[in-house]
């Protein structure tokens, strides 16, 4: 298993610098990670910095919280496209999920997909706030919306992935669509348990340390 083709080596904090972000470019180049995840404002940046790599390049929309408006959300993510951005880490409407508005996630689910045509789309569902049930739910809607992934969480929620989550997420979701998990993800054995019940990427800005196992990194 080449564990650093699973990794989306990312950078979400709000104070990351643009020396930040050029030097995650350079570690994800280095250590032939699968994508750079990045802030929206941050795509055309990451692009130059990638520009002679094949890594794929993800924006986040609608980060953290994923409240903002549809239309702010299609907004956001037609220019991370047009900025370069490869593929799209949404945050799904958890408010009017919990208000059982299933239709109306669906439809900004399907929307946002849309509008980014053949580019990735990863609907971030933040399983620390959904019950067993909703996470199955939030994992159907993610399917018929035909998104490419489904997202553990974005980091800074009340905690990360877990375990319980991927096993739910993939009961529900089968082989249809993929699964990222992200959120705590530290070290290659919790890396390589997630890849083993059916992950197919670790988001996680401790890429370096989990490929190399340099506590320090």
């Amino acid at each position: 298993m080449q564990i650093n083709h699973f990794i989306d080596h990312t950078l979400l904090a709000a104070h990351a610098t643009t020396a930040e972000i050029e030097q995650l470019c350079a570690e994800a180049v280095q250590y032939k990670f699968k994508a750079v995840c990045v802030n929206s404002s941050r795509i055309k940046l990451a692009r130059k910095a990638l520009i002679t790599s094949d890594i794929k390049l993800a924006a986040t929309v609608g980060f953290p919280l994923g409240a903002c408006s549809t239309f702010t959300k299609i907004t956001e993510a037609v220019q991370c496209v047009e900025d370069g951005a490869d593929e799209i880490d949404m945050v799904m409407n958890v408010g009017l999920f919990k208000d059982g508005e299933y239709g109306k996630v669906l439809e900004e689910i399907t929307a946002i997909k849309k509008a980014i045509g053949n580019k990735v789309l990863k609907v971030i569902i933040e399983t620390c706030y959904l019950t067993k049930e909703e996470i199955m739910k939030a994992c159907e809607l993610a399917v018929e919306a035909k998104a490419g992934f489904v997202k553990t969480s974005t980091g800074f929620g009340s905690r990360g992935a877990s375990v319980n989550d991927i096993k739910l997420m993939k009961e529900a979701i089968g082989n249809k669509i993929k699964i990222k998990a992200s959120g705590g993800i530290k070290d290659i054995q919790t890396a390589k348990d997630y890849i083993a019940l059916g992950v197919d990427r670790i988001g996680t800005s401790s890429g370096i340390r989990i490929v190399t196992g340099d506590s320090a990194s």
